[in-house]
């Protein structure tokens, strides 16, 4: 087991306030278009009932995990462990990539400490499963959500329930809010427990990782001890704290992806089919989170910036989680608790790099990788072909979704009092 001897500093810290400021909710959202890549392939695979339950299980093993981590880094976790309130719940939905800003664009209204509600205005999930019909939008409306929202709920308070006032398919056909659900915690409501693969995630190295804490005396706000927001200004917050939230973020899509390669490997037919769906999801994922990433710090299509670019990439961080360095064009990765948890560049290396390649296209279609052992590990350099290569089947699949091209908006954030 790899153990590293102190906390690193992350990759992120290399960043501006603003920087950073721009590129964690294009991480909660790319968090939440992993989906859209690898549930794709396990619809070929396993058919839309087992994607449905796939997709149940990856969450409810990863939500509670980093919900808590969200909550002590950010310093808005219970007094008393599994005996948090409403705006705890909604505060972690805030942070959550299964709910980015916006995109799934939450409302809230808090009763009491003990009751709320919340609908959406916009649900891009919704957007992008409309078109394939009403079986899949209950797939993801019903089976999908009752499941996830109790289990995302259980890591603030066991006898939270969420419950439906009005949810999709959508009657009529334009109905607005997209849905809208009750939030009540209530010591009669029998007490929620986590699934059986949970527990294996909470074994991961990337449940217990430790990072760097965040700096008290840094310009900005260094937590959300405050009142739940309408909408979280991310600018408000200290460039000490962005850091962490990007770091915990990139977390989320690891505990995510994990929970995501234990339901699939109970339903492949062997390794190697739980290889090849693994590896189509992360070379989809790879190209389109590159490709926000970029636009969001507007770096160069050069070697060098898709280099900057892969140091920012989920792929690679945290830094505390996966042992990479860039110097230049080159990127050298070394074994780390990422290859311990088999975590995605696990899957990378100088017999693969598929996603590495994706990802510096996103950049220039132009742009290439090559790899090349090392007696620690491996190296990455980005260089330039003469010919454009076409975009991947992978990454096509997951540019159908309207994360894709979303679009952040300014919003003022406003307290939220109960009514």
């Amino acid at each position: 087991m790899t153990q590293p001897s102190a906390i690193p500093p992350s990759r992120y810290a290399g960043l501006s306030r603003e920087e950073l400021a721009a590129i964690v909710p294009e991480l909660l959202l790319v968090g939440q278009l992993i989906d859209r890549s690898g549930m794709a392939w396990c619809i070929s695979a396993f058919g839309r009932e087992e994607m449905a339950r796939i997709a149940i299980e990856e969450w409810a093993a990863a939500s509670p995990i980093y919900t808590r981590r969200m909550q002590r880094a950010l310093g808005y976790a219970p007094e008393i462990p599994g005996r948090g309130d409403i705006p705890t719940i909604f505060k972690g939905l805030q942070l959550d990539i299964g709910a980015p800003p916006q995109f799934m664009d939450f409302r809230y209204t808090v009763h009491d400490r003990w009751h709320g509600e919340f609908h959406l205005d916009h649900c891009g999930a919704l957007m992008d499963v409309e078109p394939m019909g009403d079986a899949y939008v209950r797939s993801m409306c019903h089976d999908i959500e009752d499941p996830t929202f109790d289990a995302t709920a259980v890591a603030t308070n066991p006898k939270a329930q969420v419950r439906p006032i009005h949810r999709p398919p959508r009657k009529p056909a334009d109905r607005h809010p997209h849905c809208a659900w009750t939030v009540t915690i209530d010591d009669s409501h029998p007490e929620a427990q986590g699934i059986p693969l949970l527990a294996v995630n909470e074994r991961s190295r990337a449940a217990t990782l430790e990072l760097a804490p965040i700096d008290p005396s840094d310009e900005g706000l260094a937590d959300y001890s405050g009142p739940l927001l309408s909408d979280l200004d991310f600018a408000a917050f200290s460039r000490s704290a962005l850091v962490r939230i990007a770091d915990e973020v990139c977390l989320q899509m690891h505990l995510l992806d994990h929970g995501f390669a234990l339901a699939v490997a109970e339903r492949a037919d062997g390794p190697d089919a739980l290889l090849r769906i693994r590896r189509k999801q992360l070379v989809g994922i790879a190209g389109i989170a590159a490709e926000r990433l970029a636009r969001a710090l507007d770096l160069p299509a050069t070697p060098e910036g898709a280099a900057r670019l892969l140091a920012v990439h989920p792929l690679l961080n945290p830094s505390a989680y996966v042992d990479a360095s860039v110097d230049g064009a080159d990127i050298t990765v070394r074994p780390s608790a990422a290859h311990d948890d088999g975590a995605w560049i696990s899957l990378c290396g100088p017999d693969w790099t598929a996603p590495l390649q994706a990802a510096v296209r996103a950049v220039d279609p132009c742009l290439d990788v090559e790899a090349t052992g090392l007696a620690d590990g491996w190296r990455l350099t980005v260089v330039r072909r003469d010919a454009p290569v076409p975009e991947s089947d992978e990454v096509a699949v997951v540019r159908f979704s309207t994360g894709a091209t979303f679009t952040f908006q300014p919003r003022r954030p406003l307290p939220i009092t109960p009514v």
